[in-house]
């Protein structure tokens, strides 16, 4: 039977971060993987450039039962020292909106740079290889494995949540959380595009492709300004995906599509400067014909009550109009799931565990880092950052 200072169970951001570290402590260092190949979910990421970090990371960019626990290690490990280790590996990168940085090329460049370092660390990595059982000893672990029984002194599990199953997701995190008597919070998945109820869609569906900029507000109160995106199933695009994490089933969402500009004010001075115009004409500057013929037919606003000239209109029905367009209530019938979430929201409770070693208070040895842990970063390299962090911090107690 083979001994390890440290296995690790999962081979995606946080688990191949914790064992570049601890193997540079001089541990020895084993990653466990259920997949043929490690690291899938990095190369799916950011449409294949992986959205490794964010320039403006913090700890308001995460939800958690416990809103203080991420700060510790975010303060640990900076989004600047992943950034220049990027750089030591020559890695061409670029910033997007909002602070996010993506890879000029692939995403395989940083998976090529993991795996570098973990040759550099001396780790081992075994694919292809399942977990039947953990058990605690009083030396630490031994972990049956498909392979044969292994034994460590620590073992830190680095499997994720739920989300993108076919990129490895399992459940492996909560069962050994549950067989631990572990607490978990409610599981759900987050950044995953809204589906909609059949009556809205077949209004909306023929808008599948088309793209607008706008503010969403969930019924908690936090909103969001990114592009939304239209689909044939219901609503996606940054803006949806980043209020999909606030929103409850059976709760509205609420749309402005004028974001930056006050709407009302607009449509008095299009009646003002062009009151032959028709209100589709006019809409029709600042969204796409189609969608804008699309929402009037869909609000009711294309029948003999919206007809004529703007030049026809008075204050209260511009007032009127501006309100549907900047408070645009729907109703979503859910979200598309596990399936296209990008994260799961939810996780180990963050009160099992230590913010500053990530070692489980009920069974010393034990850690949970990365996405299996109730802690949930917004849409744009935030939940990167976080798999670094978490994965970076444990390495120094394992």
């Amino acid at each position: 039977m083979k001994n390890y200072d440290v296995i690790i169970v999962g081979a995606g951001a946080s688990g191949l971060y914790c064992a570049i570290n601890a193997g540079y402590r001089g541990k020895s260092v084993l990653v466990i993987e259920h997949s043929k190949r490690v690291g899938r979910k990095i190369l799916m990421s950011g449409g294949g450039r992986c959205n490794f970090t964010n320039m403006h990371n913090g700890p308001k960019h995460f939800i958690s039962g416990n809103a203080h626990f991420c700060k510790s290690a975010l303060s640990r490990f900076s989004v600047q020292t992943f950034v220049d280790q990027v750089e030591r590996h020559d890695i061409g990168y670029h910033e997007k909106t909002l602070g996010q940085l993506f890879c000029d090329d692939s995403a395989r460049k940083i998976l090529a740079m993991l795996m570098t370092e973990i040759e550099w660390a001396g780790v081992e990595v075994a694919t292809s290889t399942s977990i039947e059982n953990i058990d605690k000893t009083e030396q630490g672990f031994k972990v049956q494995t498909s392979n044969g029984m292994l034994s460590a002194t620590s073992v830190v599990i680095a499997t994720g949540g739920l989300s993108i199953p076919n990129g490895g997701a399992s459940p492996f995190a909560y069962n050994i959380a549950k067989q631990f008597d572990i607490a978990v919070t409610p599981l759900r998945a987050a950044l995953v595009p809204f589906t909609l109820p059949p009556e809205s869609l077949k209004f909306l569906s023929p808008l599948s492709g088309v793209s607008h900029f706008a503010t969403v507000t969930t019924e908690d109160g936090t909103a969001f300004t990114e592009a939304m995106l239209f689909t044939h199933r219901g609503l996606s695009g940054p803006v949806m995906l980043q209020a999909s994490s606030y929103w409850n089933s059976g709760e509205k969402i609420s749309i402005n599509l004028f974001p930056n500009q006050d709407c009302l004010e607009w449509l008095k001075t299009q009646r003002d400067e062009k009151p032959k115009s028709e209100l589709q004409s006019v809409l029709s500057q600042h969204m796409t014909k189609r969608m804008t013929q699309t929402l009037l037919e869909f609000w009711q606003m294309s029948g003999s009550n919206f007809s004529g000239s703007m030049g026809q209109m008075n204050n209260d029905k511009l007032e009127e109009i501006a309100t549907q367009l900047t408070d645009w209530k729907i109703h979503p019938g859910g979200t598309e799931g596990y399936r296209t979430a990008e994260v799961t929201l939810g996780g180990i409770d963050t009160n099992e565990v230590s913010s500053k070693t990530f070692e489980a208070a009920k069974v010393p040895g034990l850690f949970f880092i990365g996405e299996s842990l109730d802690v949930t970063g917004h849409l744009g390299g935030h939940n990167f950052q976080w798999a670094w962090a978490s994965g970076f911090c444990a390495a120094g107690y394992v």
